[in-house]
C-alpha cells in the first residue's frame, strides 16, 4: 500500500501543492497513524474531542482543510497539543 510518503517526496508528483499544504497533510498523517496504533476508533476518539466520527472520517480522507482549532481537538483527543512557532525565514 503507498502511503504520503512514498509521493510527498518524488519530484513533480504535487506541483501544486504549497509548503503549507504539506505540512498540514503531514500533521494529519501523523494523526491519523497515531490513532490507529494507539487503537482509538473514530467513535471512541469523537466521544474524546466533541467531534463527529463523519468529521473525523473526513479530516483522515482529507475532504476538508480543518481550522487550527479543529485540529488541536483531535490531537488533544490523543494526547498531544499542537503549537506553531514562528521562526526566521
Amino acid at each position: 500500500m503507498k502511503t504520503w510518503g512514498n509521493f510527498k517526496n518524488v519530484p513533480k508528483s504535487f506541483t501544486n501543492m504549497t509548503k503549507e499544504e504539506s505540512t498540514l497533510i503531514d500533521t494529519l498523517a501523523f494523526l491519523h497513524a497515531t490513532r490507529i496504533k494507539m487503537h482509538i476508533s473514530q467513535m471512541e476518539l469523537s466521544k474524546k474531542t466533541g467531534l463527529t466520527q463523519p468529521q473525523i472520517a473526513r479530516l483522515e480522507n482529507l475532504d476538508v482543510q480543518p481550522t487550527f482549532s479543529t485540529l488541536n481537538r483531535y490531537a488533544a483527543g490523543l494526547g498531544f497539543n499542537i503549537q506553531i512557532s514562528i521562526v526566521p525565514a
